[in-house]
């Protein structure tokens, strides 16, 4: 049985990487005693396969990570268990059976909503920014640098009460960082961002018929 596993990621756990945050789940699981599928092979491990990583310093109540399960209780036992083994700063929010047909999370996500708290920008400024017909960025890699039009991989960007709203690209087939188009917003502003600035990731989607499908909604509960 395939699970889908929905978390959160706060406070001081910001800090830690994708590659630790694994570790740290493949230690949660064996403590609430979940019945995972292990690997064949010389070095079995759990098989798990983790969305999007989510950039160290960037807090999330959009985490997911997919699992296989010889057999299971229902979704609220199991997310009891868990949670009784998570650190602070970790919660999962939700722990699900996927269809037999569906694909893991890290091959179909394709975007990811994200929230700024930073309080800079009207939002006259930031629906200026928004609309224009191209967003050119030089991206520079070890090799090269090219010119890159990001208007494409923001999919909504609003000004609301406290920060910014946006909706990006995430993903294996095209990946936006929030902190770019932040980068960006402050140069077309000119305004000088503060030395540090959070962001909060609030979901991830895949496309389920070109309709934005929350990676939380592809599975159901267990009861």
């Amino acid at each position: 049985m395939k699970i889908r596993i929905r978390f959160a990621k706060q406070g001081m756990m910001k800090f830690v990487g994708h590659l630790d945050m694994v570790r740290y789940f493949q230690k949660v699981m064996r403590r609430a005693n979940v019945d995972i599928v292990y690997s064949e092979g010389f070095s079995p491990h759990p098989k798990m396969s983790f969305a999007a990583p989510l950039g160290v310093g960037i807090i999330s109540r959009g985490e997911y990570f997919d699992i296989e399960v010889n057999s299971t209780k229902s979704s609220r036992i199991m997310m009891e268990a868990l949670n009784r083994q998570n650190v602070e700063g970790v919660e999962v929010l939700s722990y699900k059976s996927l269809p037999k047909e569906a694909k893991n999370a890290m091959s179909i996500v394709a975007g990811a909503d994200y929230f700024v708290y930073l309080d800079r920008f009207s939002k006259d400024v930031t629906d200026k920014f928004y609309h224009q017909q191209s967003i050119p960025v030089l991206k520079k890699t070890k090799r090269s640098e090219k010119i890159v039009d990001i208007k494409p991989m923001i999919y909504e960007m609003e000004r609301r009460d406290n920060g910014i709203f946006m909706k990006v690209a995430q993903g294996s087939a095209a990946n936006l960082k929030p902190e770019l188009v932040i980068q960006e917003l402050a140069q077309f502003a000119n305004v000088t961002l503060p030395e540090f600035v959070q962001y909060e990731r609030l979901d991830m989607y895949c496309l389920k018929e070109d309709r934005w499908t929350s990676l939380d909604d592809v599975g159901g509960w267990i009861e």
